[in-house]
């Protein structure tokens, strides 16, 4: 069991309060997930309560996590010291083959565990498989999972939803993946940032998620309804008020003198029509708030980017993949025509991130295309010491400066946030840098890699909807399985023999 009493995290930078006194008792059996948009302090909250050292640097922390039994952490990057070690030095001193059936369902052959291998050169999806199972091998009695689900290919997807279905251990993780919280989570905790990010809110729900976004939508659709009623009604009564008082004001502006007696019972009526007005104000006060809640925003590709249907905007022949000398596909072929929206997945390590960057190398010196690009690693374009408007408006133009503020601040970055350091945001709002900034190069090819994996589930379905309506080409590297079958007309996976169309039904 785990209980968080009390716990209050302030980011020690801009005084903001991403949680406010939250107590919550994590029991046993529980899948708990936290979600939120990106920055709202997911992986913070999770990162305190495996080590409250551990976010000192940036966050003032009140409250305590009383944890009951063994409890292990996945962070959402691989540590530094354990990415300098080798497989074999990670593994050392653990017992292999109690774990045998862990190793099969992730598909690690034992022998892999004694690899002379530096972690931190394998694939992103073989790291957190490793790391799942060397805290597993530790028997613990709580998980909490930071991001588990990031970079792992769908086959070892589904053995996880099946591993946190069966599994009767309570765990706490926060994930972007939302066919994973729809079948894995029983409990949703929602951090939200409100009023301009200065006040938060945490709702927590006992129940599956789709269940939890029905009655948050349903509850907040009633209390608007109720919110609108009382003002228009309110509207009415004053609206009244207002005829009766004129009508009396007018009546004791012209009445005689020679009528005391009317003067008086117009006064005494006049104080009645004032202590109307005031009970109409103290009803006013009372009033159901609208609701307000944290949407997921996204800039809109613009829809005059097009390229015509009979268009080639790529022409791989047979084609062989190789990384440091080792062959993982041959036989690659793709076409892909103006307005396609392509999808690629496949198994961890299979080289679908090598073929992205070859699609890359192609299409670059391509004069008739406007070629936009999303790696995993958002280093690779995003300096961390820029700011998002200096990245969005190099040239400093006061023009593009205001628009590139403009857009930001229409998908919730503070203004702070705007001008602060690139690499001080969460991963999640350097996607949307990213994103934006093909929005406002007015790109029409996009090749995205893993373009989902920094989004949280509330965001998903706006940045899908963003890129389904797009009408330039996409080719993409995904394991979304939503991604897949909502955005991408054709998916293909990338296999040791080449490309094989796959169909949505068997994404599982």
């Amino acid at each position: 069991m785990l209980e968080l009493q009390n716990v209050t995290l302030r980011l020690k930078k801009n005084d903001r309060v991403l949680i406010d006194d939250f107590s919550f008792t994590l029991q046993s059996r529980d899948k708990a997930v936290i979600i939120g948009e990106e920055g709202d302090g997911k992986s913070t909250l999770l990162k305190w309560i495996a080590d409250p050292d551990a976010v000192g640097g940036y966050c003032e922390c009140a409250g305590s996590a009383v944890k009951k039994g063994v409890c292990v952490y996945l962070p959402q990057f691989t540590p530094r010291d354990v990415a300098e070690k080798t497989v074999a030095e990670v593994f050392e001193g653990t017992k292999i083959y109690p774990h045998t059936k862990l190793l099969r369902g992730l598909g690690i052959a034992p022998e892999k565990l004694a690899d002379s291998q530096r972690f931190g050169s394998l694939s992103g999806g073989e790291q957190v498989k490793l790391r799942l199972i060397r805290l597993l091998m530790d028997e613990p009695d709580i998980l909490l999972l930071d991001e588990p689900t990031n970079d792992l290919d769908i086959e070892t997807l589904v053995w996880l939803e099946r591993f946190l279905q069966q599994d009767s251990r309570p765990v706490l993780y926060v994930s972007h993946d939302e066919t994973l919280i729809e079948r894995t989570a029983n409990v949703i905790i929602h951090l939200e940032q409100l009023q301009g990010k200065t006040k938060s809110r945490v709702s927590v729900i006992r129940g599956p998620y789709r269940d939890y976004l029905a009655d948050r939508e349903s509850r907040f659709a009633h209390q608007a309804q109720v919110a609108r009623k009382q003002r228009e009604d309110h509207a009415r009564q004053m609206e009244k008020f207002r005829r009766i008082r004129d009508s009396v004001d007018r009546a004791q502006e012209t009445i005689s003198r020679a009528d005391p007696a009317g003067g008086r019972l117009l006064k005494k009526k006049m104080h009645a029509v004032q202590s109307m007005g005031r009970r109409f104000e103290r009803e006013q006060a009372n009033f159901t708030e609208f609701p307000e809640s944290e949407d997921a925003i996204l800039a809109s590709f613009d829809e005059a980017v097009t390229l015509p249907a009979g268009k080639t905007v790529l022409e791989l022949p047979d084609t062989r993949l190789e990384i440091g000398g080792r062959l993982l596909a041959e036989n690659v072929r793709l076409t892909v025509r103006g307005g396609e929206h392509i999808g690629i997945t496949g198994r961890n390590g299979a080289g679908k991130s090598t073929l992205l960057r070859l699609i890359r190398e192609k299409l670059n010196d391509r004069k008739d295309l406007n070629v936009g690009y999303m790696p995993q690693n958002y280093a690779e374009l995003l300096d961390p010491d820029r700011s998002p408007v200096d990245f969005l408006a190099p040239d400093g133009k006061k023009e593009a400066v205001t628009r590139a503020r403009t857009y930001l601040g229409s998908m919730r970055f503070t203004r702070p946030e705007m001008t602060g350091k690139i690499g001080e945001l969460s991963g999640g709002q350097q996607a949307k840098i990213l994103l934006l900034g093909m929005v406002l190069s007015g790109v029409n090819v996009l090749l995205l890699d893993e373009p989902t994996r920094n989004f949280s589930p509330l965001s998903g379905p706006v940045v899908r909807a963003a890129l389904a309506g797009f009408g330039g080409t996409i080719i993409c590297v995904s394991h979304d399985r939503k991604f897949l079958r909502e955005v991408c007309g054709g998916i293909l996976e990338l296999t040791e023999a080449g490309l094989v169309s796959l169909d949505p039904d068997e994404l599982g």
